[in-house]
């Protein structure tokens, strides 16, 4: 099972989430409105060719695992790397976020807005359709939120982990991981999930959670140009 993750992102994107997916046969996307993140049948040479149609000039993705110059059409707009990190610990006590609230369509803009705010990763209106969302609100304000996006076989990714600038320091994103986590574990999940290598603090922060590296990979930003 583990061995999705070294393509997860094809995997998810031909199977569980095939429904929110566009493409062709060997190269697909998240559709419009949905988190802009890419997937190939063969990662390391990925056939940008199928996937022109699918993708409007100017459209930002995500994308991992192939180096190399951009293909012609396409642009390299960003390069890094990222953990994909696997939870290993014991289940988490119950209630650890007794204040969350489940997030759904209604909640599409004020999440939007607050990962447009925090930057957790690639995100979209539609992004809380792929899973279990939950978030703290203070007022009308949410102002920290975590939620499930990728899923393949027993896999489950936490994501879009994110807090208010104003309100960080008090542990609401830790605490909505573990209820999601939870979650998962109760299900017969296993929880995964990205972090890039520069974020060191949330690195640092996961490991001492229950969260092991599992490996470290490229992760690219690409648009296409014509």
């Amino acid at each position: 099972m583990l061995a999705l993750l070294d393509n997860i992102m094809w995997h998810v994107l031909t199977g569980p989430h095939a429904r929110f997916s566009a493409g062709a046969a060997t190269a697909k996307r998240y559709a419009s409105g949905f988190s802009p993140i890419l997937g190939f049948a063969d990662s390391t040479r990925p056939d940008f060719d199928a996937l022109r149609p699918f993708a409007a000039v100017g459209e930002h993705f995500y994308c991992s695992d192939w180096s190399g110059a951009a293909p012609a059409g396409w642009r390299l707009d960003a390069e890094t790397t990222m953990f994909q990190m696997l939870w290993d610990s014991a289940l988490p006590d119950a209630d650890a976020a007794p204040e969350a609230v489940a997030l759904g369509p209604e909640h599409a803009a004020t999440a939007l807005a607050l990962a447009e705010l925090t930057r957790p990763g690639p995100f979209g209106p539609r992004t809380l359709e792929l899973g279990d969302y939950i978030g703290v609100f203070e007022g009308d304000h949410l102002i920290a939120m975590a939620g499930e996006r990728m899923f393949a076989g027993t896999l489950r990714e936490i994501s879009g982990v994110c807090t208010h600038p104003d309100h960080q320091g008090r542990g609401l994103a830790r605490r909505l991981m573990l209820e999601l986590v939870r979650r998962e574990m109760q299900r017969g999940q296993t929880p995964f999930l990205h972090v890039m290598r520069a974020n060191e603090s949330a690195h640092g922060l996961y490991r001492r959670m229950g969260f092991v590296d599992h490996r470290e990979t490229v992760v690219r930003v690409v648009s296409r140009v014509d």
